[in-house]
């Protein structure tokens, strides 16, 4: 007995595709097209562009860098100033208080002088004596001035608190009010710094007499 041959109904999956479905070159998959075309404009050996951010972040440290380095040299600069100019004071006023142990010495000088009787000048016995005295004190003042320290001598002039110190006020109908008429310490400047103010007296104005009051009239 023939048995019958049972033939499967032909579906989309199981029928052979024909010639006009068969895949070829134009039918590639849309992303492997456009891969290949972006590859294709891009010029051999061309990196890709940096992103925005990173060259914001760069240019940011670039000028960060650049201010701490200013400021570096600004505070290299303002210490090299600062150095120079202690080292210009150190030596200018190095010998302050050497100095001021020194101007008891010259006071002395000065005093002895003072006491010597006009007389004594005149005497031939005396007068080697004076002269080694002034010429001490000469050579001391000098010896001052070569490092900077100088005699304040304000005998005749207006009162200046800032190197003079008022010891009393003298009458005085010859000078003006405020003139220095006597000086019993003479004062001292270490380069342009007060070393020993002077101490002077000082004119001032005499009293006008008081008017008198005819009360019997």
């Amino acid at each position: 007995m023939a048995t019958e041959k049972k033939t499967m109904p032909e579906t989309d999956e199981t029928r052979p595709p024909t010639p006009d479905e068969t895949p070829g070159p134009e039918s590639a998959a849309p992303d492997e097209a456009a891969a290949s075309g972006e590859a294709a404009d891009k010029a051999p050996g061309e990196t890709p562009a940096e992103p925005a951010d990173e060259t914001a972040r760069a240019r940011a440290e670039i000028a960060s860098l650049r201010d701490q380095l200013l400021r570096a040299l600004a505070e290299t600069e303002n210490l090299r100033r600062r150095a120079a100019r202690e080292r210009e004071e150190t030596r200018k006023y190095a010998i302050t208080g050497f100095a001021r142990d020194l101007l008891t010495v010259v006071d002395n000088l000065r005093r002895a002088l003072d006491a010597l009787p006009e007389e004594s000048r005149e005497d031939e016995r005396f007068a080697a004596f004076v002269e080694g005295i002034e010429m001490t004190e000469r050579e001391f003042l000098a010896a001052l001035e070569r490092h900077g320290v100088r005699r304040i001598e304000p005998l005749g002039e207006r009162f200046d608190h800032r190197y003079h110190q008022a010891m009393y006020e003298v009458e005085d109908a010859e000078h003006d009010a405020g003139t220095v008429v006597d000086v019993m310490q003479a004062g001292y400047l270490i380069a342009d710094r007060l070393l020993r103010p002077a101490m002077v007296a000082v004119a001032k104005a005499a009293d006008k007499p008081k008017a008198h009051v005819d009360t019997e009239a």
